[in-house]
């Protein structure tokens, strides 16, 4: 009679070698149903593993798996959304195309108003030598000699002041009677001359604008009283009447 072969445990070394091919034959029939399952859509299956090789049985999720991998996935989405982005180089802008930004407007500070200036009228190339007076003679035969000019009187002291401008050549005593007088050259051929002066106020050789005080009436020389004896010259001592000589000017001396 044939003898039973002995009874192994999981004591007993193995010496035939057929213990680890069931081990292997059951962990491959394992992960082909847990591919099925998985393929079936299936909530989760628990499998068992056993052998000397093999971890102590564990159950396994399918859908815990499947959410962790979602997870997973989202929580590595969510690492590069959020990875720092290398800056770009900024544009350069072109100097024509840059808008310059509008500068503060200043205002201008408000210029004063310039002073008004005075106007005053110019002065006449030819003016009275002594205006206001009155007229004691004109220029013509007087007690059988010639007057050869015009008497104004005012009273003593009053300024006298040059027809025009010129320059004088005579200032101080004359002869024949005139007494202190000026002579003024100016410069056309003519000469005015200015007689029986109280005090004289220029000197031979200065430049006299018209109407500058040149001196003051008196009564110096062969004169009845305060008075200007004033004659007009048409080269010296060739004396001229006065009157329509200076009216000719615009100066009416009242003769």
């Amino acid at each position: 009679m044939q003898e039973d072969s002995p009874v192994q445990n999981e004591n007993t070394p193995d010496t035939t070698g057929e213990q680890p091919r069931r081990a292997r034959r059951r962990n491959r029939l394992i992960v082909l149903g847990a591919a099925g399952l998985v393929a079936l859509g299936l909530g989760g299956v628990a499998v068992a593993t056993t052998g000397p090789d093999r971890p102590a049985p564990a159950a396994v999720s399918l859908d815990a798996q499947s959410r962790a991998e979602a997870a997973s996935r989202a929580d590595r989405s969510a690492r590069e959304s959020s990875a720092p982005v290398s800056p770009s180089a900024s544009p350069t802008v072109s100097p024509s195309t840059a808008v310059a930004s509008p500068s503060p407007t200043r205002t201008a500070p408000a210029k004063p108003k310039p002073k008004p200036k005075k106007t005053t009228n110019p002065t006449p190339a030819w003016v009275d030598p002594m205006p206001g007076a009155s007229v004691t003679s004109c220029y013509g035969q007087r007690w059988g000699t010639l007057h050869a000019g015009i008497d104004l009187a005012l009273p003593s002291g009053t300024p006298i002041r040059a027809a025009a401008a010129g320059t004088v050549t005579q200032a101080g005593d004359a002869a024949d009677g005139y007494g202190n007088s000026v002579f003024i050259d100016h410069g056309n051929g003519y000469l005015t001359h200015y007689a029986h002066q109280s005090r004289i106020a220029v000197t031979v050789g200065q430049k006299v604008k018209a109407g500058q005080v040149i001196g003051y009436e008196g009564a110096t020389g062969d004169a009845t009283g305060p008075h200007l004896h004033f004659e007009v010259h048409q080269g010296m001592w060739n004396q001229i009447d006065p009157a329509p000589f200076m009216r000719a000017r615009g100066v009416d001396l009242g003769c």
